[in-house]
């Protein structure tokens, strides 16, 4: 069997193409039973490096409760779902569509939203729909700009500018990692969006919703609170509520602090958004959707009701207890004057001192510290991000708790201050993380 990419994706950097060739040389064969079993060890290899040898504080990953993921091996992930509950197009349905309308209700419940669309596949798709809800191509959107946390989602590459928006910066006070509310009016005046976006990929304190909305108001613009990462704590009770302070929309990813299967939700206040957004997912965009996640995210929902504020809390409280560790160690902790490091489970660290944040996190990995870098509005890094972001969502639902986070700060610290070799540091890593093999925060059978 001839193995080589053909043609080859010369568009991808040269390193990437070179992992892509050697998986291809290794892995691929005429022996079909040979490729079997190669899948199956490189999954066992993946499950045993992230769930029980790596201390994980990647901001956009979590473990899912094996009561949920075993609901995404179940058949009804093979069959289409296509149409209305109780007006499929194919016959058969019954009983999967009801578990549709339950997921739905659970998350309407969770959010205390009136309206909730789940048949998203991602949190991108989901902001997706939300512009093609709100904007036509060419209109204006304001967007958090990169260093503010604001997501590629809003932006050109991503799907605001995929579907042709202009997009144009939120202001932004960095001293206070918080929106300029006087230069915002003053720009949404002039600029005269359809949408203002609040929020992104690094959310350290929550923002004044029901100012940006005041100014929206003015303006006749549409407030589209992007909870991707924050949707955990929220849920929880323990952030903010941006529906509720006056968001219009709120899309969130069901992985990351959510800790549910990888799709995305898109929820609203507004009937008129609601079936605009309804009709973009179907017959539109989503039409068929994978039944199997639908059921993984309603069980992921029931553990969040259960068990959402204590865990929020839990976040929080080991975020702000590893930023005070990680300042002990000497390690430059991003945070504002009188307010700390942090009111959320995300955490930044400056690293231009490292060669910045790609370069510190891919250095940190040889070590099973898994975290990865983001922009800050400090100076700039040449060549990569000037911040490295991390999360606590995953080592909480592992059972770490504040007195553990000294012990995290230390072997970051190692690698980063010390410049202890990673390899060195490893083996102290696995042997920590042995104590932390039972997730927390999950519904039991």
């Amino acid at each position: 069997m001839d193995t080589r990419s053909d043609p080859e994706k010369l568009w991808l950097p040269a390193d990437c193409r070179q992992v892509v060739a050697d998986a291809e040389r290794e892995l691929l064969s005429d022996d079909l039973d040979r490729i079997d079993a190669s899948l199956h060890a490189l999954v066992d290899a993946h499950e045993r490096h992230m769930d029980i040898e790596s201390i994980g504080l990647n901001a956009g990953t979590n473990v899912m409760n094996p009561r949920a993921a075993a609901m995404l091996g179940r058949s009804l992930g093979n069959r289409p779902s296509l149409g209305y509950p109780g007006d499929k197009y194919e016959m058969g349905m019954e009983h999967a569509e009801r578990i549709e309308v339950v997921a739905e209700a659970l998350v309407k419940r969770l959010f205390k939203a009136p309206f909730a669309e789940i048949r998203v596949g991602s949190g991108a798709l989901a902001n997706l729909y939300s512009f093609m809800a709100t904007c036509a191509p060419g209109d204006r959107i304001m967007a958090f700009p990169p260093e503010m946390g604001g997501h590629v989602t809003h932006h050109r590459a991503g799907a605001a500018g995929l579907y042709g928006l202009e997009i144009h910066p939120v202001p932004y006070d960095a001293a206070r990692m918080a929106i300029d509310l006087d230069r915002l009016r003053i720009e949404a005046k002039r600029l005269k969006p359809k949408v203002i976006t609040v929020a992104g990929s690094l959310c350290l304190f929550p923002y004044d919703v029901g100012a940006v909305r005041s100014i929206a108001d003015e303006i006749g613009a549409w407030v589209l609170y992007d909870a991707a990462h924050m949707a955990g704590l929220i849920a929880g009770g323990r952030f903010q509520a941006p529906l509720a302070e006056g968001a219009h929309l709120m899309t969130c990813s069901t992985y990351k602090a959510f800790g549910g299967p990888p799709s995305g939700l898109v929820m609203t206040t507004e009937a008129e958004l609601a079936e605009r957004i309804d009709k973009i997912a179907y017959p539109g965009l989503t039409a068929n959707f994978d039944l199997g996640k639908t059921a993984a995210l309603a069980m992921s929902v029931l553990d969040l009701l259960a068990h959402g504020a204590s865990y929020a809390e839990m976040c929080i409280a080991n975020a702000r207890a590893l930023g005070e560790a990680l300042a002990a160690e000497g390690l430059r902790v991003h945070g504002v004057t009188r307010r700390g490091h942090t009111e959320s489970h995300h955490l930044a660290l400056h690293a231009a001192t490292f060669g910045g944040g790609q370069t510190a996190s891919k250095h940190l990995a040889k070590a099973n510290l898994l975290l990865c870098g983001i922009g800050l509005p400090i100076a700039e890094v040449a060549g990569d991000l000037n911040g490295i972001r991390i999360g606590t969502q995953e080592i909480t639902r592992w059972g770490m708790r504040p007195e553990d986070m000294r012990q995290v700060a230390r072997l970051l610290a190692r690698v980063l201050k010390g410049n202890e070799a990673p390899d060195q540091v490893r083996p102290d890593v696995i042997q920590f993380r042995c104590d932390f093999q039972t997730l927390r925060f999950i519904r039991a059978a």
